[in-house]
């Protein structure tokens, strides 16, 4: 028997960021030590089949002309408790195999991953896993109770106001007239998702609309937040452990050519954004703003891994958002700050899969 931690790694899932999953996956298979870890890849269609997947699966690689998606192949995987060991039923058209599984490490982004479900079956299951536990994840992955949670711990949010579905199907008019008290120009976003997909800059109210119809693609629920102009936007690492959280320097994103705001196109297609590590900050500043993010991992309850983003001006610091599972490409904005902070990905991989494995499951 192989004295290796057996890992299952889960990555694609049913969000709009499926693909950015698969190339995250990608990039930890790459870099986890085989001498340490046996690594299980897990893809999940975007119909939620669960699938072997092959270590070197083509799919784990993003190029010019496609995205990787995870497509059914005919196996099946399951996660069981056999005799109270969380284990993988693996089955393909020739046989079955029960697998042994330490821990999980969910590179999955967005809803269905991110937002606590699956950490739920991991928790019912006893199976460790990298991450925020179930309340964590939810509340973080909705921005609405992730803002309402922030300023009720006396952190600084922007103002914004939430749509629900029944309201935009039953009191349109009203929620318009609400939403419209907000100060111009402003940020119409699905309530629960990422990768900036279903985000519309709206600058006047005959916008506003169709800018929520366009949200609504990805969530029934949209937040609409006044946009805050002339600030820096700042982002910060935080690794959970033993000692407590710690915060990496900080980064800076800097959007240039014809985007206005950090959208998916300016992340992911044209390459037209600047991503400063470390960014550059006066001393003091920096400390402000890791004890934000830090303040906010704690808040919310968060455990593993999170990055905090925050609009800077001054010394005026307002979160933004907060991703309890950010991407893991190594070009990736949190391994990137970690690097600079001294733990390159390989070890930041490591240090992941030891927390979960010290924190295991249950009420913490």
């Amino acid at each position: 028997m192989s004295n290796r931690i057996r890992v299952a790694l889960l990555f694609g899932g049913k969000s709009s960021e499926h693909s950015i999953s698969c190339i995250s996956a990608g990039s930890v298979l790459r870099a986890i030590d085989p001498t340490k870890y046996d690594v299980i890849p897990v893809g999940i269609t975007k119909s939620g089949q669960w699938v072997l997947i092959s270590a070197d699966d083509s799919l784990f690689s993003a190029t010019a002309s496609e995205e990787p998606v995870v497509e059914n192949n005919g196996s099946s995987v399951l996660l069981l408790s056999v005799d109270g060991q969380p284990t993988l039923e693996i089955r393909d058209e020739h046989s079955l195999t029960l697998a042994p599984i330490d821990v999980a490490f969910p590179v999955l982004h967005g809803p269905y991953g991110e937002d606590g479900t699956i950490q739920g079956m991991f928790e019912l299951s006893g199976l460790p896993y990298v991450g925020s536990g179930v309340f964590a994840s939810a509340a973080s992955m909705d921005k609405a109770h992730m803002k309402a949670l922030l300023r009720d711990a006396g952190l600084q949010v922007g103002h914004y106001e939430v749509i629900t579905d029944a309201q935009w199907h039953d009191a349109r008019d009203e929620t318009i007239a609400r939403v419209n008290k907000l100060q111009y120009p402003l940020f119409v976003k699905p309530c629960r998702a990422g990768s900036s997909v279903g985000i519309t800059k709206v600058k006047a109210p005959t916008q506003l609309a169709n800018a929520i119809e366009i949200a609504r693609v990805h969530d029934p629920k949209v937040i609409v937040e006044s946009s805050l102009e002339n600030v820096r936007e700042i982002e910060c690492g935080v690794l959970g452990g033993a000692s407590g959280p710690r915060a990496s320097v900080c980064a800076e994103i800097v959007v240039g050519g014809n985007h206005e705001f950090y959208d998916f196109e300016a992340k992911y297609v044209d390459d037209a954004v600047d991503l400063i590590v470390p960014a550059h900050l006066p001393p003091n500043v920096q400390r402000a703003a890791q004890e934000v993010a830090l303040r906010v991992f704690d808040v919310m309850e968060c455990a593993g891994l999170a990055r905090v983003d925050m609009f800077v001006a001054d010394q005026q610091i307002v979160v933004n958002e907060l991703n309890t599972m950010p991407g893991f490409t190594p070009i990736s904005m949190f391994p990137r700050m970690w690097a600079h902070s001294g733990i390159e990905y390989p070890a930041l991989i490591d240090e992941l899969i030891s927390d979960a494995l010290r924190r295991g499951v249950g009420l913490q």
